[in-house]
């Protein structure tokens, strides 16, 4: 067996992954990066929201490009803009620059994520094809746990910024190499672009762009209280529609949508959606009590999310070696992943004032076995209704595209049990206080102690009682309202075993279902 495909395709993993740090490393470490480029909170929001939308668009477009222009070219060209764009942000001269490059930056991420699948249908056989979606599962379950662990040698350990975009340079030269040397040419087909899908890449760029930017800023603006969040609503809900209408009837489609008719393709594209938004209770959530409650820095943090990104290199070849037998059922695979991690989202649902990142272990360790065991499962069934080979970068599209579009909702939804549930818990407690009952509500493990002498009668005395009351009125508020978080994910998990048992059909190892046919 020629070994050269499969080292370029190890190429084109190590750049998705660089994306997928250039994505959730730069978010986690925010802070950072805002005081060293000197942006304040407001315009720093806009470093992580034109990054997701700059992607969106990335992940539905690069299967076309790569049709049109090689694997071998297009990858290469991909490679080149992250590896530019990450390494100048730095030195950027103004925030204009850095607007510019971080949108740069989130379409080369969007842009090569999709290269991954559509590489392993074109260089891995039946029989080696599941391993080749356990290297991509990697960047739906290893990459985002890994990515609090680089945040924290960048700014604990090494001390600089910066790092968090320079470390894209030698990941980008490894990648490059590996692909310029190994990854088979083909011959371009310039053609296509005589019916490049103009208008539909016109609506994909407004529509995409004004929804993702709504959910990400809606919040900080204070949605349809802000004229442009009601404009970019309006944009989206015109747009939108008519991207799928072009898109179903045109000849050479971005998203061909009539995939979806094929029940196992639909739900792979549900359920890498859902599942990715769900994955939030294993990483963003338990690090964000862990910083705002305990006051962590990401060295102390990482390690509960180390703990999911060290076990996928394990479990996923493991889910491949299992899922490759005959009477593995996937659909049962994956629906007892998603009980482990139901079972993770209830347990955390427990979180008081008193846990540290030790409590979090035992769930972390339910959310590390179960997520190998959605992600194979999914993108076993949506991979194998690929017949025809020219289907393959439609496929990738169908189920990238709404990969993108699950993290945009996934920062709406964080934000809106915030800001919902967080109003009401807010108000509560401070009716409990000023009934005189702060032991009381103490006591049930959402507030801290405070000195005896300055609570008289369950009342604040001093000034500095009072300081030390509303920031411990913050905490709990953020403790209900992660409490409330898990609870809601957990019901999110318990849908998704719902659609597991529905929607899709039974299939086989691939080595088994292409042989038979």
């Amino acid at each position: 067996m020629d070994l050269k495909p499969l080292i370029g395709l190890a190429g084109v993993l190590v750049a998705a992954m660089t994306s997928e740090f250039n994505d959730q490393v730069t978010t986690l470490a925010l802070v950072d990066v805002r005081g060293g480029l000197s942006i304040s909170h407001d315009p720093g929001t806009w470093i992580g929201s034109l990054y997701v939308s700059a992607e969106i668009v990335g992940l539905a477009v690069s299967p076309w490009f790569l049709m049109a222009t090689s694997l071998r070219h297009w990858t290469l060209f991909c490679i080149g803009l992250c590896s530019l764009s990450s390494a100048l942000i730095p030195f950027s001269p103004n925030i204009e620059a850095v607007y510019a490059l971080r949108l740069a930056q989130g379409l080369a991420g969007g842009l090569i994520i999709p290269l991954l699948i559509t590489t392993a249908f074109k260089v891995l056989t039946p029989p080696i094809r599941l391993y080749g979606l356990a290297a991509y599962g990697l960047t739906a379950t290893f990459t985002p746990a890994l990515a609090a662990t680089l945040a924290a040698l960048w700014t604990d350990i090494v001390g600089d910024w910066r790092f968090v975009f320079f470390e894209a340079v030698p990941l980008c030269v490894v990648s490059a190499t590996l692909v310029a040397t190994c990854m088979p040419q083909e011959p371009p087909k310039y053609e296509l672009f005589r019916t490049f899908n103009w208008r539909g890449f016109l609506l994909l760029v407004v529509g995409s762009g004004a929804l993702s930017t709504m959910l990400y800023q809606g919040d900080r603006l204070n949605w349809f209280d802000s004229p442009a969040v009601s404009v970019m609503a309006l944009i989206s809900a015109v747009a939108i529609p008519l991207l799928l209408i072009n898109e179903w009837f045109h000849p050479v489609p971005f998203l061909k949508l009539q995939l979806l008719g094929r029940r196992n393709l639909a739900y792979g594209a549900i359920a890498l959606f859902t599942f990715l938004i769900i994955s939030q209770a294993g990483s963003t959530v338990p690090i964000r009590y862990l910083t705002d409650v305990q006051g962590y820095r990401p060295l102390q943090a990482e390690w509960i999310t180390l703990e999911i990104a060290s076990l996928q290199i394990v479990l996923l070849p493991a889910m491949a070696f299992l899922l490759d037998f005959r009477w593995a059922e996937p659909r049962v695979v994956s629906f007892v992943g998603l009980a482990l991690m139901l079972t993770s989202c209830i347990g955390s649902a427990f979180v008081d004032f008193t846990w540290n990142r030790d409590q979090f272990y035992v769930w972390e360790l339910c959310q590390a076995v179960g997520q190998p065991m959605v992600v194979m499962p999914l993108l076993l069934l949506s991979t194998n209704t690929v017949k025809d080979p020219k289907d393959g970068p439609f496929t990738s599209a169908m189920v990238n595209f709404p990969r993108g579009l699950a993290e945009a909702t996934g920062v709406w939804l964080m934000d809106l049990i915030m800001r919902w549930r967080g109003s009401l818990h807010y108000n509560r407690i401070v009716d409990q206080i000023g009934l005189g009952r702060y032991q009381v509500i103490q006591g049930r493990g959402v507030l801290p102690s405070l000195p005896p002498a300055l609570l008289p009668n369950g009342q604040p005395r001093a000034p500095g009682s009072l300081r030390a009351l509303s920031g411990a009125i913050e905490q709990a508020m953020t403790i209900l309202s992660v409490n409330d978080t898990f609870v809601i994910l957990g019901f999110m998990t318990l849908a998704l075993m719902a659609v597991v048992l529905v929607l899709p059909s039974r299939t086989l190892p691939p080595r088994i279902e292409f042989a038979d046919h």
